[in-house]
């Protein structure tokens, strides 16, 4: 599905499930000003057209006893090909990496990392990161305070 292809309506209904994906389908017609019946018709258009990829809670990670937001800009020591790919299903498996990027310019990759404490995150880096066999440089980056967080687009 093209942006092309979304009218006025479905742009309506992606920024509300985008500020709350857990409204009831009646609320959602309601907000954006149709029947309910058409509205999950478009939703599910959406979905099976990729538009809409999933749902998701969002969580409060200091009240979870996650108190460290770190990004990690990861520069290999080859980016051939097979060592991009080779480190980015690496990085799949450590639960401290929550997103990562490939990304251009001085860095390969940019991770951002979410521990309990530093301590925490000291020892992925230490010994889980810059041990990787195809990592040459680590800069890591420790957050102070969030100050933004929207939806992934603006629609």
């Amino acid at each position: 599905m093209l942006r092309a292809d979304l009218d006025a309506i479905d742009i309506k209904i992606l920024r509300e499930l985008q500020r709350d994906g857990r409204m009831t389908n009646v609320e959602l017609a309601e907000r954006v000003g149709i029947s309910a019946p058409p509205c999950l018709r478009r939703v599910r258009k959406l979905e099976e057209g990729g538009v809409i990829e999933g749902y998701h809670a969002l969580l409060n990670g200091p009240k979870l006893g996650f108190d460290l937001v770190a990004f990690c800009m990861v520069g290999l020591k080859r980016q051939a090909d097979a060592d991009l790919k080779s480190f980015a299903k690496r990085v799949e498996a450590w639960p401290i990496v929550r997103e990562a990027w490939m990304v251009s310019g001085d860095s390969d990759f940019l991770l951002r990392c979410t521990a309990e404490n530093l301590a925490v995150f000291q020892n992925f880096v230490i010994e889980e990161l810059t041990a990787d066999e195809h990592v040459d440089t680590v800069r890591t980056m420790l957050t102070i305070r969030q100050v933004k967080q929207l939806g992934l687009v603006e629609v």
